[in-house]
């Protein structure tokens, strides 16, 4: 749950001066006397434990304060609190793009000589993975009628048996989430068919969230059948060991997020702000990456069939456009709301 949090009630109080955004996670990677890395990330604390920890290891003399917000709540901190950090790491592609152009990034050169042109912009945001935005289901529910392989397919098995899926369809709400916003303007220009998908879902009283681990979390409890664009790395850490969940195949298309980073232009410690992203684009950490994600960043699994990496360029920036965001969640709560849904979770 998240908690309000000023920095005098902070692990490291004096690392930072006091800010009000909302810190869902906050953990200390190395040892507590070495020279503290500080990063604010959207990425769920322990998916990313393995690699902040190969870090810690590989580095004895530093240490990474690592700090886990919403992705809206990163941009509060970083554009109107003055919050100091040594690099920012958010799965909201053109909420980065917005931060890094109004002027909040300073420029690197880590080596990266496998990183795909599409996954940087100029020398100041670093693609740092890739990660699969994916369907999940529980295998129950699909015990007696066959498991869909496109949003088609999914459509239909809704449609067909709105009693078993009433009030056990999940998705993000795009209002809160930055990320579930940015995946909404994605499946809108990629598909018309979103809209159907949508509407269907909305008739099912979808349940609304705001983060794709608390989604997952009430599928395995048995509280959802089927989550709707989920981060693929969240599921991983589970599904090898739940036999009940599955990922529903997405033929027909399956968006992959850049989780990208930047290096603050006041950022306490630019030089350990610089060796983290050297390693975390270096081949050991990308295989830790890639063990959690399914999928490369750097290497050819990045340009399967039907997987579209979403680039990083200046276009991003047109999903911060007030009038374009208000028309596009219009359409959205036209779809999704019914009557008595209840808030996101």
């Amino acid at each position: 749950m998240r908690r309000l949090v000023l920095a005098a009630g902070l692990i490291l109080a004096g690392l930072a001066p006091a800010r009000s955004f909302e810190i869902e996670a906050e953990r200390l990677f190395g040892p507590p006397d070495g020279a503290v890395i500080q990063v604010l990330s959207t990425t769920d604390t322990q998916a990313f434990a393995p690699v902040l920890a190969d870090f810690a290891a590989r580095h004895p003399g530093h240490a990474i304060r690592y700090v886990q917000a919403s992705s809206t709540q990163i941009q509060q901190a970083i554009a109107q609190e003055g919050a100091r950090f040594d690099m920012v790491i958010s799965s909201a592609m053109d909420l980065q793009m917005r931060l890094v152009n109004d002027g909040y990034a300073a420029s690197a050169a880590p080596h990266a000589p496998d990183l795909p042109p599409w996954a940087r912009w100029r020398d100041q945001l670093w693609g740092i993975a890739l990660e699969p935005v994916v369907t999940l289901a529980s295998r129950q529910a699909f015990v007696d009628i066959p498991v869909p392989r496109t949003r088609r397919d999914l459509i239909a098995a809704l449609r067909a048996n709105p009693a078993r899926f009433q009030g056990r369809v999940a998705t993000y709400d795009p209002r809160i989430a930055g990320v579930g916003y940015f995946l909404l303007a994605q499946d809108d220009q990629v598909s018309d068919g979103f809209w159907r998908l949508a509407e269907v879902m909305g008739r099912l009283n979808a349940q609304l969230y705001c983060c794709s681990g608390d989604m997952i979390d009430d599928l395995r409890a048995g509280r959802l059948s089927v989550v709707y664009n989920v981060v693929a790395s969240y599921a991983a850490r589970y599904r090898p060991d739940d036999p009940d969940l599955i990922q529903i195949a997405d033929e027909d298309y399956t968006l992959a997020i850049v989780r990208s980073a930047f290096l603050p232009v006041d950022a306490p410690d630019p030089a350990g702000g610089r060796l983290l992203l050297s390693y975390l684009l270096s081949p050991p950490a990308q295989a830790l990456i890639e063990a959690a994600s399914g999928v490369s960043l750097t290497r050819s699994a990045a340009t399967a069939p039907s997987l579209r990496p979403i680039r990083l360029d200046a276009g991003l920036l047109v999903y911060s456009d007030r009038l374009r965001r208000g028309g596009l969640l219009a359409e959205w709560q036209a779809a999704l709301i019914q009557p008595g849904t209840p808030p996101a979770r």
